[in-house]
Formats: structure tokens, sequence, C-alpha cells
């Protein structure tokens, strides 16, 4: 069982005294915050409570009164001799990072993740009609159905980058496809370098491996000083592979153009370091379109897709496409854990990526619409925050004018609304002062979630909404 360490812990929480309520509530809270979104984990011994009484410098009394209401509430267990640890209530979880059915009370800004448009549906109407000509068959496409296999890389070739169906593995979504990716072109040790921020699921695939990560500080509004930064680390560190979202990264919406992507490259190259890059925001460009994929840049490299974001993440569609020979190595890890997808969502695919150009200039009005609605809610509820405006992808990346992102999504929590604090996005306790903000969700119910955060913002003891000037940037 993984200890925590009263210091490790102290830090995890931050300033306690700030939250308006009494400090066992927020000590309760922050710690439920934690293991939520995953920086704490499930099954974690928490320090004594002597110990945390002393790192937080509050009374024992306190710390005993939280460990309680963790313990009443599921979030904790314990047992005598054995001390405390983390623990998952029973039932569906509303946490901040793991998706919770939805409800009729909570507003989910956790989570990236668009609804449905009608061309899923109808795709799966098509879908069932095609199926009765593969019944006669075994149904196992260990590879993906070939049919789709050959839409994906139609897709590629149309981007700038040939390629072949056997240059495509289909996916149970995109982590899937980065998890098998990892499994098989990284050894326990191995250095990977990452962005930082990121997409905390992928980097926790990768650590469950043993593997080392390398976290490079990324500004979207300064690329140069990114690239300058990923050069150092590569020549400092040599790892084994990058991961890597040129495309709309989230969460920032960084989107690096033609020459930020070659002169990665060239740096990649000498390095002899492998790029697995996130492309599951390409097709979201609002204000500006992708270049050419990173691996037309360079050979060797690993580009990894999904439906997910920009049709529905219920398809769990995702793909690699690598080398050849990659691909044969991924198909192989990928099997001795899901034998073959299933086939009737890869036909829904197939048909989804037949109209995907018409669905998909819909689907980025729509996501136009919401966030020109959650900038202008901002703007007026909190007009202290910073707030970059993307030139795609599903986030805006917010700056808060103090360091309090863990205490705010721990606020907001009783204010009907869930968020994901900063720091789940990055390594150590860094990010406290960001929190990232969906603009998936209708624009009618942005603006309710913003009014929800404003009066979370000020129960967390913040003083935004008073400031004047809300500064746009568009990176």
């Amino acid at each position: 069982m993984e200890s925590v360490s009263s210091h490790r812990l102290a830090g995890l929480l931050g300033d306690l005294t700030s939250d308006r309520q009494p400090l066992f509530l927020a000590l309760s809270s922050r710690v439920r915050l934690l293991i939520g979104d995953g920086r704490l984990p499930v099954g974690a011994r928490l320090p004594a409570e002597r110990d945390l009484a002393a790192a937080l410098q509050l009374s024992r009394v306190t710390v005993t009164s939280a460990y309680t209401r963790l313990r009443e509430d599921g979030w904790a267990a314990s047992r005598r001799g054995a001390g405390t640890w983390t623990t998952l209530p029973a039932g569906p979880q509303p946490g901040p990072w793991v998706p919770a059915p939805a409800d009729d009370h909570r507003i989910d800004l956790a989570h990236a993740a668009p609804s449905a448009p009608p061309e899923v549906p109808a795709a799966y109407a098509a879908a069932l009609q095609d199926l009765p000509r593969l019944l006669t068959s075994h149904g196992y496409h260990p590879a993906g159905l070939p049919e789709l296999r050959a839409r994906i890389a139609d897709r590629y070739t149309a981007r700038g980058l040939p390629t072949t169906p056997e240059q495509v593995l289909v996916t149970g979504g995109a982590l899937h496809g980065l998890a098998v990716t990892f499994q098989a072109l990284l050894r326990r040790a191995d250095r990977l370098l990452i962005e930082q921020p990121t997409y905390p699921n992928a980097v926790d695939a990768a650590r469950a491996l043993g593997v080392r990560t390398v976290p490079v500080a990324l500004a979207a509004e300064d690329s140069d000083a990114w690239l300058d930064a990923v050069e150092a680390a590569l020549r400092e560190t040599r790892p084994a592979a990058a991961y890597l979202m040129p495309d709309f990264q989230n969460p920032t919406g960084l989107l690096l153009d033609a020459t930020g992507r070659e002169r990665l490259a060239r740096a990649l190259h000498d390095a002899g370091t492998v790029a697995v890059v996130d492309e599951t925001n390409v097709e979201l460009g609002l204000d500006a379109l992708p270049d050419a994929p990173l691996a037309a840049h360079g050979a060797g490299h690993v580009s990894v897709g999904s439906l997910s974001k920009a049709f529905w993440g219920g398809l769990r569609i995702g793909w690699v496409r690598a080398d050849t020979d990659i691909v044969q190595q991924l198909t192989a890890a990928a099997v001795l854990t899901q034998m073959s997808g299933p086939v009737l969502e890869q036909l829904a695919a197939c048909h989804l990526l037949d109209g995907a150009d018409a669905a998909l200039e819909a689907r980025r009005d729509g996501l136009w619409q919401a966030r020109a609605a959650l900038v202008a809610a901002l703007g007026e509820h909190l007009p202290a925050w910073h707030v970059p405006v993307p030139a795609g992808g599903l986030v805006l990346w917010c700056q808060l004018p103090s360091k309090r992102s863990t205490a705010l999504a721990a606020a907001a929590a009783d204010h009907g609304l869930r968020l994901a604090a900063g720091p789940r996005f990055g390594s150590g306790h860094a990010l406290d002062d960001r929190l990232r903000l969906p603009f998936t969700q209708p624009p009618e119910v942005l603006r309710r979630a913003v009014e929800r955060l404003a009066a979370a913002d000020a129960a967390a003891g913040n003083d935004s909404h008073h400031d004047p000037g809300l500064l746009l940037d568009v990176v």
C-alpha cells in the first residue's frame, strides 16, 4: 500500500484557511477532490492524524474530525493498527475526473466530452443494415475492420501524410491507443518527454508501466520558448519517446505551425526520440486549421486519433497510425487485452467518416457559439480572470488571479458544479493558478455554470469578481 507523507499531502491541499467553511470540512472536501481527480490514489495510506496536524499547523481535533467525515462519506477507511487509507464510496461517483452519470443538479465542467450529433444514430441505423453481410464470418478483426482502416488511411493521405490501411490499427478510443503504444514502445525506467500541462490520463497510462516522465513547461502564447525547452530536454535526457499534442493541445489550445513542426521533428530525429502524437482534437479547428501531421515532417512517429471529440465518446472508436512494422507490434500488444473491437461500432464509424466533412462543419459551428458564450459569461462574472481564446479544441485554459484552483474545485461541488483543478493537468504542485473549462455544453448551460462558478469563487475566498478587465488573447 502506497503511503502519502504529511508534507506531500499538505502541499497538495494548499491553504485551507481561505475556505469559507469550518477547517475540518475544508480539509475533508479537498482530500475528497484529490481522490476524485486521481492525485491521491485509491488505497493510499493517509498520514497519521498527529503528523498531518503538525504539517498543516492545525489542531489534531480538526484532522480527526476531517478523517471521520471522510470515513462517513465513504472516501476513507481505517483499521486499528493499520491506519487510514483512501477509498471510493459504493455506487456511481460524482468525481471530478472519472465521468459520473448525468443528473439534473450538477453541471459538469470537468470533462471535455460533447454530446452526440444527429449523425450518430443515423450511422448506427445504416450500420445495422450493413451488419448481415458480416454475420457469416467469425467477426474477429484484431487490427480493425478493413473498410474502416481504409477510410482512416484515406483521411491521413488527404491531410498530407500518405497512408495505407496496413499502417492503421483500430483501437477502443484514443486512450486505448496511447496505452497500447506506450506498452509496445517503452520499457520500465525509460524516459518519456511530456508537455506540462497535458492530458493526465495518458500520463497515468505511461507511469503505470514504470516510465519516468520528463515534463517541459508549455505556454500556448510562446511556442518558440517551448520549442527551445524541448530541444534542451531532448539533448540532455534523450528520452525514448515524447507524448505531444501539436493540434489544439489539451488543455492550453496550442496549435503548432508548420515551421514549429519542422523544428520539432528535427530535434526529435537528432535525439533518436519517437513522437507519440495525440490528434484527438485535430478536426476541431474553429479559427484556424492544423498543418500536416507531425509524422509528415519526420519518419517513424506514431499518430493517435479518435472519434470521441469530433463525434461521440460512446462510440469508443480510436486508431493508431504508424509504420507497418510498428502497427504489427501494436496489434500483438492490443490483442492481449482486446481480441477485437465491436463490429457494429466500426461499421457506424465508416458511415460517420463518409459524411464527416458536413458533420464536422456543424460540430465546429456549435463549438464556436459555445466558446463565445463561455468567454462572454466569464467576462461578465469573473472579469479578473485571464482567458486566452484558443483557435480550436474544446476547452479554455484560464489563469486565476491567485493559486486557488484546488480550493475553487472543492467549493464548486457545493454549488452544483464539477471542476477539475489545474494541478491535475501537471506534475508536482504546479498549476494551482489555472483552471480548465470545457465549452462542450450548450450556451445556456454554460452561462448558468459560470454563475455557479462565480458563487463558488466567492465562497472559496477569491475576490476575482470585483476586479476590472478581462484579458483576451487568441492563441
